[in-house]
């Protein structure tokens, strides 16, 4: 069974001021190289006059990293950022740090440290959890069939988004991947067989579980 990945349960922002430079850092899940660069066009466009926006991501699918210096010495910026990653053992996430410069040079050392500094900050806030596979499903049930489905999902710890009333009510429900097969026999057991079911592609969602009790699954 997919035991998921570790990434960030939420984009985040995190400022640091190193001998006058300031820096800005903003990090993200995300889930293909597209969002990452779009993630990064985004933060240059925000800061077009910062002296340099560094960046790094790692892409599960296709095992996916990059990072670019922008302009820093080669090795100071993109690859202390990129490292970070790495040694937190993230995947799907990406971190921009733009530097506005200060006036007083940090040299070699002094970059890496701040630039790593940085990332580590908005990891810190976005929060670092597994994200595992979700079964998806789609409901359409009768009013009174719903509210039965209503405390089913609520006693299993079935996630219910994009609710829809019309004549019927339409959910969409998300469960942890090896609570599926329960799930789907609950549904008809619990409206007497008249709910209608579409499965939908799996999602991965964030999780509150601890990461460090996760780590050798």
């Amino acid at each position: 069974m997919n035991q998921g990945y570790k990434s960030l349960k939420e984009a985040a922002f995190a400022e640091y001021v190193e001998r006058k430079s300031v820096f800005y850092s903003t990090a993200s899940p995300v889930f293909t190289e597209e969002e990452a660069i779009d993630l990064i066009n985004s933060v240059k466009k925000k800061y077009s006059d910062a002296t340099h926006n560094v960046y790094a991501y790692i892409i599960r699918e296709n095992n996916i990293s990059r990072y670019s210096d922008d302009g820093e010495p080669h090795g100071t910026a993109g690859i202390p950022v990129l490292d970070m990653l790495r040694k937190e053992g993230l995947t799907n996430v990406a971190v921009v740090v733009t530097r506005y410069f200060g006036g007083i040079l940090l040299g070699t050392g002094g970059l890496v440290r701040a630039y790593t500094a940085s990332a580590k900050l908005a990891l810190d806030k976005g929060g670092i959890v597994f994200w595992l596979p979700h079964g998806c499903l789609k409901v359409n049930a009768s009013y009174g069939d719903y509210q039965r489905l209503a405390y089913l999902f609520k006693t299993e710890g079935v996630i219910v988004k994009d609710i829809e009333y019309t004549d019927t009510v339409r959910a969409e429900c998300l469960t942890e991947e090896q609570k599926l097969d329960r799930i789907i026999g609950l549904i008809p057991e619990t409206t007497g067989g008249r709910a209608e079911i579409e499965i939908l592609p799996s999602r991965y969602l964030p999780t509150d579980k601890g990461v460090n009790a996760n780590e050798n699954n």
